[in-house]
């Protein structure tokens, strides 16, 4: 069994398409490796598998070993320095600050296919095979979190995934699932299906992050809240559930996921406290990790936030 030294498995998921659970998958992904613990992240979402492309590994194979196959590297457990401005100086001098990243894989369907662009036309019952065949097949070594990316709905795969997990998980693997939603009230109307899928299957409910509440402008400090904000928090009140936070969208975030580009703010953009100014991080070269370079994100004091959030119950449990 593929999940023996896996510490804990959450789930990523929502009744919406189009919400951001790959990107936000992929955040908590990064954000777990700076702080030191070794990821795993499985794509179950078998029709439009994009975590591939998030990781900027679209063209790597998987290998097969006996009984299964090895998952794609990110990158391996390691340190890196980390960037930190010295306000004592108030001369812009930065220090850097080493930090142990834990280890990050990835599986995906989209490893499999011959070409990004071929389709997946699959029934019912293969896609509940792959699903299991996931589940049971891929080496991921020990790891303290395996992130499951889901398509949206609530349908073969889902239903598969949190049947087998159930079965062949111990209570203690099992952590839950994090529902992402943005804050519009047509998605939380489709969210709320999700919350009642997890309440149905007996899955418990980490709590629901609020994707796209807000947009970063990259020529001023300021952040917009153009689809609204608030409603993923007054849904998680109304299901007793926790509230992660709230993620805007950062144009930046794309053009390094895209392009591989270094996020980079004007002076005065101050996110969670810290300041994501230009330089504020010191230099971050070209061939840097994604994991590296994302430090320098916007997002990412957001979501250091979020998982701090998420692990301290895990650490507490036994």
């Amino acid at each position: 069994m593929s999940l023996t030294d896996t510490k804990h498995i959450v789930l990523v998921l929502s009744g919406k398409g189009g919400v951001g659970k790959s990107s936000v998958t992929t955040q908590l992904a990064l954000t777990l490796s700076l702080q030191g613990h070794n990821v795993g992240v499985l794509d179950v979402d078998l029709t439009g598998p994009s975590i591939p492309r998030f990781f900027g590994i679209e063209k790597a194979k998987v290998t097969q070993a006996p009984g299964g196959w090895i998952p794609i590297t990110v990158h391996g457990e390691h340190s890196i320095q980390i960037k930190s401005s010295t306000d004592e100086t108030k001369n812009n001098s930065v220090e850097s600050e080493p930090r142990k990243i834990g280890s990050l894989r990835c599986m995906s369907l989209g490893f499999l296919l011959a070409s990004r662009n071929d389709a997946v036309v699959w029934r019912g019952p293969k896609k509940t095979a792959m699903v299991r065949q996931f589940l049971s097949d891929v080496h991921w070594g020990a790891l303290d979190y395996l992130l499951v990316d889901t398509p949206p709905g609530t349908s073969d795969e889902h239903i598969s995934l949190v049947e087998t997990l159930l079965r062949v998980a111990t209570p203690e693997q099992f952590a839950g699932a994090v529902v992402v939603t943005t804050p519009q009230a047509i998605s939380i109307s489709d969210v709320r299906k999700e919350l009642n899928f997890c309440n149905k299957t007996g899955v418990k409910v980490l709590g629901v992050v609020e994707n796209m509440a807000g947009f970063v402008c990259p020529h001023c400090a300021e952040c917009t809240n153009i689809f609204s904000k608030g409603g993923g928090e007054v849904m998680a009140k109304e299901f007793q559930v926790d509230f992660l936070g709230s993620v805007p969208i950062d144009p930046a975030f794309v053009e390094l996921i895209e392009e591989g580009t270094t996020p980079s703010y004007p002076s005065g953009t101050i996110i969670s406290g810290t300041d994501m100014s230009n330089g504020s991080n010191g230099p971050i070269g070209a061939d840097a990790l994604l994991v590296e370079k994302y430090t320098s994100c916007s997002l990412h004091p957001i979501f250091d936030g979020i998982v701090k959030h998420l692990v301290q119950p895990q650490r507490a449990s036994p």
